[in-house]
């Protein structure tokens, strides 16, 4: 990390009508070994359950834990992040999902290869349905070669293309470190992300026009690298463990003709640097910190 000083840290949890995952994404953050400054949930327009929730969980927590809820119009993932990172108070913004479970290290691992001039993609384990079910029922997480998850084979049919490889299950800081030079690999997933957050509202977040499943982080990174950053790679650290569900994708994501992927494709190709719907349609709210909820 290029700073004498380790940036501030907001993570913004996105989520959407599933509290019982939420509250192990919470607690997995509220044990990492360098607390975040703040915890920011995205909600994309969950039922008051998710809120009463978070109140409870607000007593006792480690950190300030705010919530940043919009209407439910369907998927607009994009616009319920925006409105996280708009109210951030961090430096530096962690992206994740609702049902991602992380390990102890994983703000550290992030913290670890946080560089000016860059942002960091991080990967996920897809646990099995059966290895969901344990977690959800109060299991303690497993990290590791001989976890129960969804892993790549050899010469994978695309189908298994977001499956992981066994060897980044382990936790190998200084591999991460060689890794992450490499200006190959990997794949752009909001799940896991690291951008300093003034680079976000450079670009101005999310493209709020991609509305529906799919591309807007593929988009987000491409403005992103428009304006120079380079993105690296975080494997053999920041692990986190994907809750396995019923996914709302199309049939086939990356179908040229999809809306979200055209604006992509224009993205690509025109070199834009900035959107024209985003953060900046936003109005500030000061999000209260849920722990002084009376």
């Amino acid at each position: 990390m290029s700073q004498r000083h380790p940036p501030t840290i907001s993570v913004i949890v996105l989520t959407y009508n599933w509290p019982q995952a939420l509250a192990l994404v919470l607690r997995a953050l509220a044990m990492q070994t360098v607390l975040p400054d703040e915890v920011i949930v995205a909600d994309d327009g969950s039922t008051p359950e998710t809120r009463e929730l978070l109140v409870r969980l607000a007593r006792g927590y480690p950190a300030p834990l705010r919530h940043a809820w919009q209407d439910d119009r369907g998927f607009r993932a994009g616009r319920a992040r925006n409105a996280g990172i708009l109210d951030a108070t961090g430096e530096y913004v962690i992206l994740l999902d609702g049902d991602m479970l992380v390990h102890p290290h994983f703000i550290a691992d992030h913290l670890m290869l946080a560089a000016r001039g860059s942002f960091v993609q991080g990967t996920r384990l897809r646990a099995t349905e059966r290895e969901t079910a344990r977690l959800l029922s109060g299991g303690t997480p497993r990290f590791g070669p001989w976890m129960d998850a969804y892993f790549r084979q050899r010469n994978a049919p695309r189908t298994q293309l977001h499956y992981g490889k066994r060897i980044h299950t382990v936790r190998w800081p200084w591999l991460a470190r060689r890794k992450a030079r490499s200006r190959k690999g990997g794949h752009v997933m909001s799940c896991n992300m690291a951008i300093w957050r003034d680079d976000l509202l450079r670009v101005n977040g999310f493209n709020e026009t991609m509305e529906g499943y799919g591309s807007e982080d593929l988009e987000l990174a491409a403005r992103l690298q428009n304006n120079g950053l380079r993105r690296r790679q975080l494997k053999f650290a920041g692990l986190a463990i994907h809750l396995e569900h019923a996914s709302r994708a199309p049939a086939d994501p990356d179908d040229p003709t999809l809306p979200n992927n055209v604006i992509l494709r224009q993205t690509r190709e025109q070199g834009i640097r900035r959107c024209d719907s985003g953060i900046d349609g936003h109005v500030r709210e000061a999000l209260p910190d849920l722990r002084n909820h009376v």
